[in-house]
């Protein structure tokens, strides 16, 4: 593992409960890729390689479109280190949540 990235998907969307179905497709999304990943309350961390996690970065907004939302904003995280040695979502959050 080379990289991870935080993400937090804000769809414009007329309801709050559109906003959670909206949201909930680009998680169900990152779920389906296989890798790593840690949902929080405002954003989604995912470790892997930096290559595949830009591509991830990219269909997420495309899922939020597809879902019903007009437009979409994103705020992105992204951590490199392209000789490996880069932090795992377990070594940061674990003691936290025992």
């Amino acid at each position: 593992m080379n990289a991870s990235v935080a993400i937090q998907v804000l769809p414009h969307a007329d309801t709050d409960e559109d906003v959670i179905r909206i949201v909930d497709e680009v998680i169900a999304y990152i779920k389906s890729t296989g890798l790593n990943y840690y949902v929080g309350p405002c954003e989604t961390a995912i470790e892997g390689e930096y290559e595949e996690l830009m591509e991830i970065v990219k269909n997420c907004q495309y899922i939020a479109i597809r879902a019903g939302c007009p437009k979409v904003a994103a705020y992105v995280k992204i951590n490199f280190a392209p000789e490996g040695g880069v932090l795992t979502i377990e070594k940061k959050v674990t003691k936290h949540h025992l």
